[in-house]
């Protein structure tokens, strides 16, 4: 099963998102579904370079069955954290990983209402997550737990359907994004280090043009820390 699991108490809203997500890996493979990478490959070269070192702690937010948790472990990492709504999700990543599944803090929760430790990460990682939160407010309170769970000096990497990617995904709408967009609605402690864009080929062949953002977690350009 990994490393004890921690969950939050669910909110309403959770309890919706759960069962979204769930009745998605319920009908579909792990590969069939749109945001499938077989290799997570532009995330995983931002978080090696944002933070090389392998006891660097990684919190992949929204990472289910993706492969990124196989990449870092194959790179050395050994303080990951895959967060995930869907605990359908998790338990195939878990599967895929076999006994490697050990060494992963598992965590079934929504982002939103996750009890996350204080200055815990050294990298945060977001691949189409972010991009559900059409309300300002959940936007706000998202940010809010970027900022209690990394360390100071510490990365964000986060990758959102771009500002001509589909308005739309697995049904639900989405909010597409610039780099500067992204760089506003995470605000001024954080600062754009670098941005890519890249073409996604889903399973079925169609193509989604994904924005990527890596951002670096500090005191604002012109203060100084209390």
């Amino acid at each position: 099963m990994g490393r004890e699991s921690r969950y939050a108490e669910p909110a309403a809203g959770t309890m919706n998102a759960k069962s979204h997500w769930d009745a998605i890996y319920a009908t579909k493979r792990a590969d069939e579904v749109s945001w499938f990478q077989r290799e997570a490959a532009a995330s995983l070269a931002l978080i090696r370079r944002a933070a090389p070192a392998p006891t660097a702690s990684v919190i992949d937010v929204g990472g289910g069955a993706s492969v990124l948790v196989d990449g870092l472990l194959h790179a050395g990492y050994h303080e990951i954290t895959v967060l995930d709504v869907s605990a359908a999700a998790l338990d195939v990543a878990r599967a895929r990983l076999g006994p490697a599944a050990g060494g992963v803090t598992w965590l079934d929760a929504d982002v939103l209402d996750a009890a996350l430790p204080h200055a815990a990460f050294d990298v945060w990682h977001d691949r189409a997550v972010f991009h559900f939160l059409t309300e300002a407010a959940d936007r706000a309170r998202y940010v809010e737990h970027v900022r209690h769970a990394l360390k100071p000096g510490g990365h964000v990497v986060i990758a959102t359907f771009a500002d001509d990617g589909p308005t739309k995904c697995s049904g639900l709408p989405v909010v597409r994004y610039t780099p500067s967009a992204l760089q506003a609605a995470f605000g001024g402690q954080f600062l754009l280090v670098e941005s890519l864009r890249e073409a996604h080929v889903t399973p079925s062949g169609t193509t989604q043009a994904f924005v990527y953002c890596l951002f670096r977690f500090g005191t604002p350009p012109g203060r100084t820390s209390p």
